[in-house]
């Protein structure tokens, strides 16, 4: 009668719709009881819980009215929120203009596939599992924006979002990685990204439970309301920081059994004892450790947020996250392509069965990881590549039907180069200016400087390989190394002089040729790294 009252037990609590459960299996022995030494499990403003004990299961259910306001709660809305209906195919260009110059209809492209997600969301259940999302190609040499652009898309909505080498994976049978390692892959970078976003929601009340922690190991329980006041005024001045406090850490208060499959693994309940808190359900005592108030701080505000962070709602909005909104990008394509002349551009034999493996990942099936079975059917791949010796026509004609939106990238220009350096607001002079600015140095280009730079930068990628925009990136360093190199120096010989605090240095276009022009007027360049 016991086991089938805690079995009736366990399954209103996890067929009752109106609450918000978790369940977790525990060693533990006895009839039906309640602990109430679990009802601080996530501290005094945790929702109430009971926990229900019979045979070798312990149930955990911690219910919460539909309109309380909670910060363990955990919902799609870490990760998918109102403002993405504000996010227009015409918003979206806008934003990505912002960081990538040009390549107006790659940006386009991605655009349409971005609003076309939050167009399915709106629909019916019944339809909705229909809409496919459109994969989408990418075409242009090396350094024109192709990575940029589909990592700049996942960051505006906050989307897991993974870059793989096609030219890491080899066929199934080979020594090597597999492509369903890409899914994989995916979904522990949605891990991460609810975990991030989760701690960022309980941050507030992280910090308030260590500041109520602090404070009573400072002054005691029984301090008054003004010296509590007085108090907790200076310890968020900080004037607390260096102050020596002797406060509790526990260890980890919540570990969840181990279930692969649904079968809970026997060493975790050998373990049982360590796993869930010692013999007979209680908690061990944490250890009393005497570090400063800054100290005390980041470490219970670290305790505070794995209790939430270890739940295993993290790992079911992860994965939900990852089939829903995960954007892989997939580059180097052509070079598991077999050219048209026959030769595998590739440098493996196995380039054309990593395409075949491919197929079923981008049409979309089950793949096994250990948080369990993730569906691909609802995620975005964009694959891209320069297709310098292959053309997307020597691919699988499978695989280019499942790649239906094929975008051509430009090669970058000396105008386009021009508004890299100057138009996006984290360009590369700003990050030059403060880098030199923290030795000391207010660098400066002059308009002539950056036009001969970008015009230097094209001429650089028509001699020698075209690399696009990553060949500012040694133009700069080219001309900037000097001043790189004895900055330390020179400002504090310029200071010693009586000079100003910051010294400046002026780049105009004589120095730009003067550092770049003997270089290109040789025709034989591959000594010189440029």
């Amino acid at each position: 009668m016991v086991w089938g009252s805690a079995a009736s037990a366990l399954a209103r609590a996890l067929l009752r719709p109106s609450a918000q459960h978790r369940v977790c299996a525990a060693s533990a022995c006895g009839l039906l009881t309640q602990n109430p030494a679990s009802q601080n499990l996530l501290g005094p403003s945790a929702p109430p819980q009971v926990w229900q004990q019979s045979r070798g299961i312990q149930v955990l259910v911690q219910q919460s009215s539909e309109n309380e306001e909670s910060p363990f709660v955990i919902n799609s809305s870490l990760l998918d929120d109102d403002a993405r209906s504000n996010l227009t195919p015409a918003a979206i260009v806008e934003k990505l203009d912002r960081f990538i110059v040009g390549q107006a209809d790659a940006k386009r492209a991605v655009a349409i596939a971005l609003r076309n997600r939050w167009r399915r969301m709106q629909l019916p259940n019944s339809v909705r599992d229909e809409v496919i999302p459109k994969n989408i190609l990418m075409i242009g040499p090396t350094g024109c924006g192709k990575t940029e652009i589909a990592r700049r898309l996942a960051k505006l909505v906050s989307a897991p979002f993974i870059k793989v080498e096609a030219t890491k994976y080899t066929e199934l049978g080979y020594v090597g990685r597999d492509v369903e390692d890409i899914v994989k892959d995916l979904v522990e970078a949605a891990i991460s990204l609810v975990r991030q976003r989760l701690r960022e929601k309980v941050a507030a009340h992280t910090a308030e439970k260590a500041e109520a922690l602090i404070l009573e190991s400072l002054i005691g329980p029984h301090a008054d309301k003004d010296t509590r006041e007085t108090f907790r005024q200076l310890y968020k001045e900080g004037s607390l920081d260096d102050r020596s406090v002797e406060v509790e850490i526990p260890g980890s208060e919540r570990k969840s059994m181990d279930i692969q499959n649904g079968i809970i693994m026997i060493d975790a309940i050998m373990r049982g004892d360590k796993a869930f808190g010692g013999p007979n359900g209680r908690k061990p005592a944490g250890d009393k450790k005497r570090m400063t108030v800054r100290d005390a701080r980041s470490r219970i505000v670290e305790q505070e947020a794995e209790k939430v962070l270890q739940s295993d709602a993290v790992v079911r909005e992860a994965v939900r996250a990852a089939e829903q909104d995960g954007i892989v990008f997939i580059d180097e394509i052509d070079k598991i392509v077999e050219g048209s002349g026959g030769r595998y551009v590739g440098g493996t034999v196995s380039s054309e069965g990593v395409q075949r493996d491919l197929l079923p990942i981008i049409e979309g099936s089950s793949v096994q990881t250990k948080y369990g079975s993730v569906n691909t059917d609802h995620m975005l791949f964009i694959c891209s590549g320069a297709f310098h010796s292959a053309k997307p026509s020597d691919m699988l004609a499978e695989l280019q039907g499942r790649l239906p939106i094929r975008v051509e990238l430009r090669a970058l220009t000396a105008q386009d180069f021009h508004r890299i350096l100057t138009e996006p607001d984290s360009n590369m002079i700003r990050q030059q200016q403060a880098l030199l600015q923290t030795e000391g140095v207010n660098l400066q280009f002059t308009d002539g400087a950056l036009h001969a730079i970008a015009r230097m930068a094209e001429e650089a990628n028509r001699l020698l390989d075209n690399i696009g925009a990553r060949r500012l990136h040694t133009v700069l360093e080219r001309i900037l190394g000097e001043i790189s190199y004895s900055a330390p120096e020179k400002v504090e010989e310029a200071r010693r002089a009586g000079g100003a605090a910051a010294l400046p240095y002026l780049v105009d276009e004589a120095a730009v040729l003067g550092a770049l022009e003997p270089l290109l007027k040789k025709q034989d360049l591959s000594r010189y790294v440029l």
